[in-house]
């Protein structure tokens, strides 16, 4: 396992559909110290997810995974490790949420987009097992991030760019109120 540099806006691999991931390629000695490596950089940058395209890959493989001491997402409910591999996202309903973003390939940036309440997501775990699950609240938030990094789409595309914000004046000006609003989100949906 690798911490691997994860690659900023920019860089022409985050603009880059990922490509899908065959079952046999999945268990392959590559696909496999991706997957760990994601994980570790993932864990080493405190992220809530990574993507492959974060990591200059483009294989469609994501993870997520968010521990309650996270430093950068306090308020965020706790993921289980999750590795997806060709994952499918889709709406269980009309109902989106505002939520206020960040992200580790944009270094020093936040900003306020609408989310699914809830989606279906389907995919493949790293040992190929398929997985059908309904996520909700911020924990669908965090997988639409990090799909979206799989089709070549970060969150400033989807942000509306008055809301957009340096870390800096996120923590002076927006923090508390989000994170009320991120609270309220917990109660209503869960995880």
């Amino acid at each position: 396992m690798a911490v691997r540099e994860i690659v900023t806006i920019g860089d022409p691999v985050l603009r880059e559909r990922a490509r899908e991931v065959a079952v046999d390629e999945l268990r392959s000695p590559e696909v496999q110290g991706l997957i760990d490596d994601l994980i570790e950089t993932r864990r080493a940058a405190n992220g809530a997810g990574l993507a492959a395209n974060q990591v200059g890959e483009t294989a469609r493989v994501a993870v997520a995974e968010v521990e309650r001491t996270n430093p950068r997402y306090p308020y965020k409910p706790p993921i289980p490790l999750t590795v997806m591999v060709n994952p499918l996202i889709e709406p269980v309903d009309d109902e989106t949420f505002e939520v206020n973003e960040g992200c580790l390939s944009v270094p020093d940036l936040r900003g306020y987009l609408e989310r699914h309440a809830r989606i279906r997501v389907r995919y493949l775990d790293r040992d190929g097992e398929e997985h059908d699950e309904i996520r909700s609240g911020l924990t669908a938030g965090t997988f639409q991030h990090e799909v979206d990094h799989l089709d070549g789409v970060l969150f400033v595309d989807r942000a509306d760019p008055r809301t957009l914000s340096t870390w800096e004046h996120y923590e002076r000006h927006q923090r508390a109120e989000f994170e009320e609003r991120a609270h309220a989100i917990v109660r209503r949906y869960g995880s």
